[in-house]
């Protein structure tokens, strides 16, 4: 039998989490489509365009299974998880315009079919929209939304500039997954379990949760960019190498001083055009201790996730969450 390989099918493998989280998921869609709607035909267009493109609605999807913890019925539970998700949509956007993508969700990205000015007062546009929302959530919710979104520029900042010098480039990388993808992912536990009426140990604990299997799920795609199987996984390996994005296990090779590895370390200092260098660049990798670094920090992310799961109260929500921890170290091998 095939392993579930997301938090969506371990979800859907509990009856009793199923009918409410589909219930819960489906009022969110139809929240995000009356939050993105705009009056000008191009923003409407523009707005839904990622939208449209579906996804994994991964955070809502956290807002709500931390919800179990309380009362997951609330109603503040369903703005809060379409809050998160229009701030990752507009993440994406201006994601895009960095990155220059041409493709997101298989469609056509917003910049490449419009132009990046669109793009990015789309993106600006999403993030007004969830700040609407989430004003009618209360003070303590705007203040939380704002110091998220604050690290996420954070994050995108420390990683466009880099290491500053004397800094360890994995501790800094590690900081940025933090800011950059852990903070959205905490702030999705913290709002379930809040607005559901859970305790405030419970808030704490989905908070720091969320933030550490952000981080992990990060640095497992990293592995699965050098040691996936298309087949399986549905990633082309190699794809960061060919763009030069400094990924985990990169950063590990780079580090050593291993004349057995100058080879290795000469091709993934640049971004790889060749695809001969790319497929030698991932067979050097994979042969590389570099590999067994990143696997055993992903192993120490994962393991914390499971210690903070393990205070939260008996029940099947905490076996998700238990069962999302490994399924984050299982989808690498």
């Amino acid at each position: 039998m095939r392993r579930p390989t997301s938090l969506t099918e371990i979800v859907l493998s509990d009856p009793e989490l199923e009918a409410s989280i589909k219930t819960g998921l489906d009022a969110v869609e139809e929240r995000l489509r009356e939050a993105v709607r705009a009056a000008d035909p191009l923003v409407n267009e523009a707005a839904a365009h990622l939208l449209d493109a579906g996804g994994k609605r991964f955070r809502p999807l956290l807002v709500l299974a931390a919800a179990q913890f309380g009362d997951p019925e609330l109603p503040a539970v369903l703005e809060s998880a379409v809050v998160v998700e229009l701030t990752h949509l507009a993440t994406l956007y201006h994601d895009d315009v960095m990155d220059e993508a041409d493709v997101r969700r298989g469609a056509p990205s917003a910049n490449a079919r419009w132009s990046n000015s669109v793009a990015i007062l789309t993106g600006d546009y999403l993030f007004a929209r969830a700040s609407d929302v989430v004003a009618d959530l209360g003070p303590e919710a705007v203040r939380i939304q704002s110091r998220t979104f604050s690290r996420l520029v954070t994050g995108q900042i420390r990683e466009t500039a880099g290491p500053l010098p004397g800094v360890d480039p994995v501790e800094h990388y590690l900081g940025v997954l933090a800011d950059k993808t852990g903070s959205l992912i905490a702030t999705s536990g913290r709002f379930g379990a809040m607005f559901s009426g859970a305790s405030a140990e419970v808030v704490k604990t989905l908070t720091t949760y969320g933030e550490t299997i952000g981080v992990a799920f990060q640095v497992s795609d990293d592995l699965l960019d050098i040691d996936a199987d298309p087949d399986e996984s549905g990633k082309t390996p190699g794809t960061d190498l060919r763009e030069g994005v400094p990924t985990l296990p990169v950063l590990y090779a780079l580090q050593s001083s291993d004349p057995a590895e100058a080879r290795l370390r000469s091709l993934i200092s640049r971004p790889l055009t060749e695809d001969d260098e790319v497929a030698e660049a991932i067979e050097l990798l994979r042969k590389s201790p570099a590999m067994d670094a990143a696997r055993q920090t992903l192993r120490t992310y994962a393991d914390r996730s499971l210690s903070l799961v393990s205070s939260l109260p008996e029940g099947p929500a905490k076996t998700t969450l238990q069962s999302l921890a490994e399924v984050v170290v299982g989808r690498t091998g």
